[in-house]
């Protein structure tokens, strides 16, 4: 008599969507879907699980959303908020106002995270320079001691874990930066948001990442890169906006990283990840999201997930 072959352990992924892979970038745009059609359609792609996006996007009122996706089957992972803190204690008092809002919002929705975008040293849109590319010293310190003071706070106040989300033309994008910041903050107070798609649209290798500072992995986004797109980019120096109008983020499983050996390394370490696809697509046509995110959840569920 042979032995039953031991069944796979259940995965701790869960996985979502958000309102970046229907085109949302801001709370109000004219060439944005409706949020009721994002939640009728983020819904019947198959998720259960949603981040809140640009806050304003979706109703602020927490009774109002709570009906709302309650009665399409979704609840909130994390809200989400861009913040310049290598700038100095002067934008603290600035920057808290629009973390509390977003935090206030999200743990009223039984969310867990909140996901902590540095702001673009150049314009996403017009690519026009903000500042230097590069940090300071004293910058780093900034950023390092007030994203930890942002983490104690957020946690203390709002019952939230802070993840920080290295981002293409932010100071926090390639493998050198990433770990320079890891390693300089506190585990404790700061999760890092691993974004497969800005990872490696900054030259990063996010299963690496995933195999040496598993610890440190809060949060997933998935999202791909098309190589040969990005390429250009690059060449050209293109600011991210026009980037992503040009299609470099794109439909899995079709660019880089492939997904597959990421969440494999992510369920490796045995901890609950929520594993939220963001495909940037603004702007774009209102129709063109739901039938990607049909596709992505089913090439999803094949690998397992």
């Amino acid at each position: 008599m042979t032995n039953p072959t031991n069944p796979s352990p259940p995965s701790r992924i869960r996985v979502g969507s958000a309102p970046d892979s229907w085109g949302v970038w801001f709370p109000d745009d004219p060439r944005q879907v409706p949020w009721q059609r994002f939640l009728d359609e983020v819904a019947g792609a198959g998720y259960a699980w949603i981040e809140l996006g640009p806050y304003g996007y979706l109703p602020t009122d927490p009774g109002v959303l709570a009906e709302e996706t309650a009665h399409r089957g979704l609840r909130v992972s994390a809200a989400t908020v861009f913040t310049g803190l290598h700038h100095g204690p002067e934008v603290w008092e600035r920057t808290w106002g629009h973390v509390a809002e977003n935090a206030a919002l999200a743990q009223a929705m039984g969310a867990e995270h909140l996901v902590v975008i540095p702001s673009f040293w150049r314009d996403d849109r017009t690519g026009a320079v903000l500042e230097d590319r590069v940090l300071g010293a004293e910058q780093w310190r900034h950023l390092t001691r007030l994203t930890e003071r942002l983490g104690h706070e957020v946690r203390d106040r709002y019952g939230l874990r802070i993840v920080v989300h290295p981002h293409a033309d932010t100071h926090l994008d390639s493998e050198e930066n990433v770990t320079r910041f890891l390693d300089a903050t506190d585990p404790d107070l700061v999760s890092l948001c691993l974004d497969t798609g800005h990872y490696a649209y900054c030259g990063g290798d996010s299963v690496k990442l995933i195999e040496t500072y598993g610890e440190r992995i809060g949060y997933l986004h998935l999202k791909q890169v098309d190589p040969e797109v990005l390429a250009q980019v690059v060449a050209d120096e293109v600011p991210f906006g026009p980037a992503v109008a040009r299609g470099v983020m794109c439909e899995p499983p079709a660019g880089i990283p492939a997904l597959e050996p990421v969440l494999a390394a992510a369920q490796a370490l045995d901890v609950d990840l929520f594993a939220i696809v963001e495909q940037d697509m603004y702007p774009c046509d209102p129709d063109r999201p739901y039938p990607i995110a049909e596709r992505t959840r089913r090439f999803l569920r094949s690998c397992g997930y």
